[in-house]
């Protein structure tokens, strides 16, 4: 009776060894993978925003499609603070340029999607910033990866809210975008 218990006990702990972990660590690998690629297409994208100036839905929707392609689906948040043109002086004496007296107006993701979005007549609409403007996007996961899944079952160490995928990126405007 307690030879076979031991061997079930190894037989048991001989196939968590041979596929469990390895499986895990190839999840692990497939999240690393995808990491990288949102990384390298949210940097990208806000890199591209920035150089020209301009944010349109084809440069939205060609961003989405390549952080898609990894298999999981994402939460995009993006962030354009506008450079208000009139902040009104407190002094006649102070500049307009001097570091400090710069006012930012901020619009949100709905914002920005409403101003992008093509109207009833499918003209393709474009948000211009200009220099000096900011503009950011953070992107995280909103499934669960099989890797979670694993860790879940055999760790319980992520919970339900966890996000293992995630990419932030900002930069400020450095050209006018209503000039292009």
């Amino acid at each position: 009776m307690g030879d076979t218990l031991i061997t079930v006990i190894a037989i048991v702990l001989a196939a968590v060894l041979m596929f469990v972990f390895p499986l895990m660590t190839m999840s692990d690998r497939t999240d690393d993978v995808s990491q990288l690629a949102v990384e390298a297409a949210t940097t990208e994208f806000v890199d591209d925003v920035r150089t020209t100036g301009r944010i349109s839905m084809d440069k939205y929707s060609k961003f989405v499609e390549q952080i898609s392609a990894t298999g999981n689906s994402y939460d995009v948040e993006m962030e354009a603070q506008i450079l208000d043109e009139n902040p009104g002086k407190k002094t006649t004496q102070t500049p307009s340029t001097k570091i400090g007296e710069n006012v930012y107006y901020t619009m949100y993701t709905s914002q920005i999607m409403d101003s992008i979005t093509p109207g009833s007549d499918g003209r393709t609409k474009v948000l211009a910033l200009k220099e000096g403007d900011m503009f950011s996007t953070s992107v995280k996961n909103t499934n669960s990866t099989l890797s979670q899944q694993l860790k879940n079952f055999f760790y319980s160490v992520t919970g339900n809210d966890t996000y293992t995928i995630a990419a932030e990126h900002a930069g400020i405007v450095t050209a006018n975008g209503a000039g292009n």
